[in-house]
């Protein structure tokens, strides 16, 4: 799932300052499932907006409302007439969202009220864990399931490297070396003589390179005449 929080209820504020008509979208998605931005949320947010702008004399509307996904052109065509309401739009989705609610509507002035921060998953209630990067060329079936391009500080490939200590990483004794988890999940399959092949460099043209990219399944697409 996708990670984000909400940003500084003073950054939010100076963003939507100067307009007078404001509303904050939530998207039930992802951002709802870590508590960041779903409908109680953009509730919370709005609410929150409203007590800075009476406290600092700033007059104006601020209200809410929700998307189930804004990263879906059909969805958000069914609140576009209600968003094109408002002199600014501050979406509590992820950067995606934002992007594709602008990318829909150019003329909407739309602001991020969260920050993107990862993908990841639950660890316990409150607590989310980033597990992928989006790199583009999966390598798990390499480790058994264990990320080193995320879960290394290095994302090295062929590790451990001399850093480590007592299943620990150099950077912090709060967090587990990688290559040691991987080394014991090996181990559990009697699969540690796999360490011995040495991996290539990672292929970085898959990820971020050369700008954004572009998954299309053929199989699926429907030819809108484009």
């Amino acid at each position: 799932m996708i990670i984000a929080e909400r940003k500084p209820l003073e950054e939010i504020a100076a963003m939507a300052a100067p307009y007078e008509k404001v509303c904050v979208v939530g998207c039930d998605t992802c951002v709802a499932v870590c508590m960041a931005g779903g409908r109680k949320e953009a509730e919370e947010t709005a609410a929150l907006l409203r007590i800075h702008r009476e406290k600092n004399n700033i007059g104006g509307v601020v209200e809410s409302f929700s998307i189930e996904r804004q990263c879906e052109y059909e969805m958000i065509e069914e609140h576009m007439e209600k968003m094109k309401g408002y002199d600014l739009v501050i979406s509590v989705a992820c950067g995606v969202g934002v992007q594709t609610v602008v990318d829909y509507e150019p003329s909407l002035k739309v602001v991020p009220g969260l920050n993107t921060t990862s993908f990841g998953y639950p660890v316990e209630q409150g607590v989310w864990k980033e597990n992928c990067l989006g790199c583009g060329n999966c390598v798990l079936h390499l480790t058994m399931g264990i990320c080193p391009i995320t879960r290394c500080a290095k994302s090295i490939l062929n590790g451990p490297c001399g850093g480590s200590a007592d299943g620990k990483c150099e950077i912090s004794k709060d967090v587990e070396c990688a290559w040691q988890l991987i080394h014991d999940r090996l181990a559990s399959f009697g699969r540690v003589g796999d360490l011995a092949e040495i991996q290539p460099p990672k292929d970085w043209s898959v990820s971020h390179h050369g700008g954004p990219r572009t998954s299309v399944r053929e199989d699926v697409r429907i030819d809108r005449g484009e």
